[in-house]
């Protein structure tokens, strides 16, 4: 460990999301807004691509902190599931218990709950993450639970979250009413080297470091073009740079 030979409070390039770490990129504060817009102007389905290590889910979970308790959320993560189990995780992770373990059972149920949060003044939101490995039939059935609705607002608003084959699937014939639904849309790229270079310094900032010369130009040079801007490479090759130094 060499957070005390640098006098670091805690690893500055951790892999996990945490928002502690948040660099307010100029791409990352437009993911951020793009969803926020979409969830307070209930856009019902949201779109959020970007290549493996780009800050989706930070950006998601940015996100979900700053949601007021009136925000029920279900999150999946598993993608590899039937049409029934899906329906069940989603179920399962808004809390509900309900009687009986058929389809129209549990979708009966989950209507019953969204029209009582919506009754409430509350709000309901779906988090698929990873949804490029969802199969197309799957995709539809996120579809049709966007059909669940008061008439004049849509019960539940989903966010898909995945890598850019997601954004290739959704534009296949096959799901032409589900990407018509689509009304808020956003693909994170990596970030310049200028960016790169905040980004290293915010980190060790947070993490307590008080040398700021840690990297040399040339060293944030390298660390830029190696990385391509992707924040999930920077941690890896900065931490490995650490760690030998």
């Amino acid at each position: 460990m060499y957070t005390q030979f640098y006098g670091f409070k805690e690893k500055p390039f951790k892999l996990t999301p945490d928002p502690d770490f948040f660099y307010h990129s100029p791409v990352h504060r437009q993911a951020l807004a793009h969803l926020t817009y979409g969830l307070e102007d209930k856009q019902g389905f949201i779109v959020l691509t970007g290549e493996i290590g780009a800050g989706k889910t930070t950006v998601i979970q940015v996100l979900l902190n700053n949601l007021k308790d009136t925000t029920k959320v279900a999150r999946i993560n598993n993608t590899k599931v039937t049409s029934l189990q899906l329906l069940e995780m989603i179920v399962q992770d808004f809390g509900l218990k309900i009687q009986g373990s058929s389809k129209t059972e549990l979708l009966d149920g989950l209507n019953r709950f969204l029209l009582e949060q919506h009754a409430l003044g509350n709000y309901a939101l779906l988090i698929v993450d990873e949804a490029q490995n969802f199969s197309t039939s799957l995709l539809e059935e996120i579809r049709l639970l966007s059909n669940l609705e008061t008439g004049k607002e849509k019960l539940v608003q989903i966010i898909l979250s995945g890598q850019p084959e997601l954004g290739y699937k959704l534009r296949s014939p096959q799901l032409r009413q589900l990407a018509q639904r689509i009304t808020i849309s956003f693909h994170m790229t990596g970030l310049d080297r200028k960016e790169t270079e905040g980004y290293i310094n915010y980190r060790l900032q947070v993490a307590g470091s008080q040398n700021r010369a840690l990297f040399t130009p040339k060293a944030i040079d390298q660390i830029a073009e190696f990385s391509k801007g992707i924040p999930r490479m920077i941690n890896i090759i900065c931490d490995a740079a650490l760690l030998t130094g």
